[in-house]
């Protein structure tokens, strides 16, 4: 019997999600690997909250991509190094939610795992991300705030400076990893 503190794969739960886990490539804003593979790791009370948002989607028409989800402090040390900006790197003092492995880092896709137009992609770390950036289209906006409404509505919280992160409004019950 699994413990929601269980740091699980969630692939392993699921495959009605998309992992695209860009710290496992160089594709990402650091255009550099920091995960040895791809997993999708999350606590699994977490996993379980994700999943249950992803449900929501799927009546809707979309499903989740998942970029990021749990992170060793070690990586967190790194990206410290190069974006010291609380606004999107949590010093590795104080730790990430990402270090508990109770946040991610999503998107939208539609059915056949096409990404949906959003404000930006993944790691802009300029206004674009902010949750209030209105500079971008119509269509854009309402697929930012399509996902947050299935997140939040799903037991997860948002931050101002990346539409994209969410995390678990029960992340305090789980330690840093």
């Amino acid at each position: 019997m699994r413990s929601d503190f269980d740091l699980v794969d969630v692939a392993k739960l699921t495959d009605k999600i998309i992992f695209d886990i860009r710290y496992s490539t160089e594709r990402n804003f650091f255009e550099r690997r920091f995960y040895i593979d791809d997993r999708c790791l999350l606590r699994y009370g977490t996993a379980k909250k994700l999943i249950k948002a992803n449900e929501y989607l799927i009546k809707l028409g979309f499903k989740l991509k998942v970029w990021d989800a749990y992170r060793p402090l070690s990586v967190q040390n790194i990206m410290w190094e190069v974006i010291k900006n609380e606004d999107f790197i949590a010093p590795p003092w104080r730790g990430s939610i990402h270090n508990r492995g109770a946040a991610v880092d999503v998107t939208l896709v539609d059915l056949n795992d096409k990404e949906v137009e959003m404000p930006s992609d993944f790691d802009d770390f300029s206004e674009k991300a902010n949750i209030y950036y209105n500079s971008c289209s119509v269509e854009a906006i309402k697929n930012r705030e399509l996902l947050a409404e299935a997140m939040t509505r799903n037991g997860f919280r948002r931050i101002e400076s990346e539409w994209w992160h969410f995390y678990d409004e029960e992340f305090s019950k789980y330690e840093i990893l």
